[in-house]
């Protein structure tokens, strides 16, 4: 059986974006919502991940960080995306306000930044990607690490996909 979780080396900002591009492509289909959470220090990279995401699914337009309206919404061909940045709320009693429940049925992407913020309020994701800086003292320069994890059956087959997809071979640092 394959792992469900694996890290990336990502050692610049176009390893971060071939990230992104790959979720896109390898994003089995779904009965219901499809749930990513996005961890990171701020800087890390989780705008940059979900702006190529978004990107690879058809989003011509302006792809913003939502760290001050909280939600972003795109049409996609056969769905909607929504960008959750919960960094500025206070906590799991928050979320309610958003209105999030409303994203949760099959037509829906939920991309959420800062999870940690939501706690029990959110859904399990599919997949939890958290970013961090490879040099974990400094936060400058340098490139990232990205672990990945499956939350999900969905998450599981999705993260088959990627282990094989030839945009990531060269960033995989535990292939087995």
């Amino acid at each position: 059986m394959v792992e469900s979780a694996f890290t990336l080396q990502l050692p610049d900002p176009e390893a971060t974006d071939a990230l992104g591009a790959a979720l896109a492509a390898t994003l089995p289909k779904a009965a219901a919502a499809v749930v990513v959470f996005l961890r990171g220090e701020l800087g890390a990279g989780k705008t940059t991940c979900t702006r190529s995401f978004l990107r690879a699914l058809g989003v011509s337009g302006l792809v913003r960080s939502p760290t001050y309206t909280l939600v972003e919404t795109y049409e996609l061909r056969n769905r909607c995306a929504v960008h959750v940045d919960l960094y500025r709320l206070s906590g799991p009693s928050d979320i309610e306000a958003l209105g999030l429940r409303e994203y949760l049925d099959a037509d829906h992407i939920v991309l959420i930044e800062w999870p940690e913020r939501g706690g029990a309020a959110l859904p399990t994701p599919d997949l939890d990607i958290e970013l961090r800086y490879a040099d974990e003292g400094t936060g400058a320069g340098g490139g990232r690490k990205a672990m990945l994890s499956a939350g999900s059956d969905l998450g599981r087959a999705w993260s088959r996909n990627l282990r094989i997809d030839s945009r990531l071979t060269a960033y995989l640092s535990n292939l087995t």
